[in-house]
Formats: C-alpha cells, structure tokens, sequence
C-alpha cells in the first residue's frame, strides 16, 4: 500500500479535478485499493508457498512455516476479494466489470518469475493499474464506457492521454526498477530454484545498469505528464510535479549505484542497501502526491 496507495490517490485527484466526484467515491476507491493489495499479497504467498519454504529469507512466512493453513489463506484471499468487488460495484457499473483485470494480473504474476524475468515488469503492471483504475472509477461515472474507449459523443477522444497513460506507464517502470534490486537479496535462492529474476539471470552489474535505466525511463514518463502542453489549462498543476520527479530520480539513481555497490561486501551491507532503496522508492509516490496536491489547493 506504500507504493501503491500515493499513485491511487493521484488517479483520484486527477479524474475529480476533471469530472467532479461524489463524497463516497474516495472511501469505496480505498476500500478497493485495500482489497486490491491484500488479495495480490494473498495470491502470491499461496502459489509461492513451496519457492518460499527453500528460500531461508522467507521461509518463517506463515504459509511455509505451518503458522497459518492454505484453506485459512485462500478464506483471507476470498474476503479481500470480496472487499474489492463490493466496492467496484459501489462505484458504477464500468468498475465492477473491469474488476477482472487487476485479478487476473494478480493471478499471473507469480507463475511469471518461473519462466522470465519479465516477472519484474509484471508487477510494475500490477501497480501500474492503481492510477489507472481510480481515474476510471470517476470517469466513467460521468462517461460511462466511453472514458476508456474514447468514442465520445460525434467524436473521439482518449481522455485518459496523455496524463494517466504516462503516469501509469511511469508506475509500471518505477515498480520494475525497484523490484529488480529487491529480488538481489534472493539472488542465490533463486539460481537454485529455477526462479528466473533478473538478478538470478544475469547478475549483479546488470541489474545495476538496468534499475538506472528504468528510472531515467520512469522519469521521462513523469515529466512528459507534466510538460505535455505549455498551452494546456491542466499544465499549472504540474509546476512542482516537474523538480519533484527530477529530484526522486536523481535520489534513487544515486541509492541504486552507490549502496548497489557497498551492498556486495556482506549480508548486513545488503540488507542497508534494501532499507535505503525501500525509502527511496516509497517517498518518490508521496513527494508526487504531495507536489500535486500542494498545487491544487
């Protein structure tokens, strides 16, 4: 929810700004995004149960370790679920038929990391629907299929361009680029497990080299969000977004290659490495939040 939570209220702000919102569509875009998260979390400590239980990092997580049984998870992963579905359909009608799509995505993603490292993108695609789907869920209230679709009436228009198309593809790089450092902690486990991160794959150096080169990427996304238009009505509002996005960009470039660097002479370096780039990445969706929402007030 760290991660995710800042980019669902970003959507929001964005999409009332532009359609306006009734005083429960906050509350039931929430409530989804809680639902969203723990069925996600839930998912994927059921069908990674058994790579957990060989990894000596998560093996003491309840699934492996007995504390908890899979019926017990599969009851949490139900009602989490439930939590998601109520709230779309609280929302309007688009919401509660596009609720699949997170689903599924939840579904898939941890049968990816055996078979690509793609797996890393995967879930920055996962995330990536947060501002997506909150933007939705206030759209459609005021143009029902069309805020996806763009068939407007007499005339065509994706209102979703450019502003959340690129924050969401900004988010899907984000997400990957932190992902692709966490999995360094698993390195070996997963070398020995057939588990295909890129880390495992291709080493050290190159994810090194490949987290900068999805923050320059994610940055790009970010600030043609905000500079899309000189002209544009909408452009005032990313006055701080703009330095806010260079300044994230920059902090995490340094954390990934300096502490990516000190984090290989031992356990304890690696695991500073994680605490900084955790902080990091975090903080990178509040100071958007807060650059955006300091603007609009």
């Amino acid at each position: 929810m760290l991660f995710s939570l800042p980019f669902v209220l970003i959507g929001f702000v964005l999409a009332d700004k532009e359609f306006g919102s009734e005083q429960m569509d906050i509350v039931w875009i929430l409530i989804a995004a809680v639902g969203a998260r723990g069925l996600a979390l839930s998912l994927n400590r059921i069908i990674d149960r058994d790579i957990d239980a060989e990894n000596p990092r998560t093996a003491a997580r309840h699934l492996p370790s007995g504390t908890m049984s899979v019926k017990t998870a599969w009851i949490l992963a139900g009602g989490f679920l439930s939590m998601l579905l109520l709230a779309a359909w609280s929302l309007n009608v688009v919401a509660l038929q596009m609720a699949w799509l997170p689903v599924l995505a939840f579904v898939i993603y941890p049968y990816t990391k055996r078979i690509s490292w793609i797996c890393h993108f995967w879930v920055g695609l996962c995330l990536a629907l947060a501002p997506a789907g909150a933007w939705v869920a206030i759209a459609a209230d005021t143009h029902g299929w069309a805020a996806i679709t763009g068939m407007l009436d007499g005339h065509t228009e994706f209102l979703w361009y450019p502003e959340v198309f690129f924050i969401s593809f900004g988010v899907a790089l984000w997400i990957a680029a932190f992902d692709i450092n966490y999995a360094l902690m698993d390195q070996d486990a997963d070398r020995k497990q057939g588990v295909r991160s890129f880390p495992a794959s291709y080493g050290h150096g190159a994810t090194m080299s490949l987290s900068v080169a999805l923050t320059i990427g994610w940055l790009a996304c970010f600030l043609l969000t905000g500079m899309h238009d000189f002209t544009d009505r909408r452009f005032f509002r990313y006055t701080l977004w703009v330095p806010s996005a260079v300044v994230m960009a920059l902090i995490n470039i340094f954390v990934m290659t300096k502490g990516a660097r000190d984090a290989t002479e031992s356990d304890e370096a690696m695991g500073r490495f994680q605490k900084t780039l955790f902080r990091a990445s975090m903080l990178t969706g509040w100071a958007l939040l807060a650059s955006l929402m300091f603007v609009e007030s």
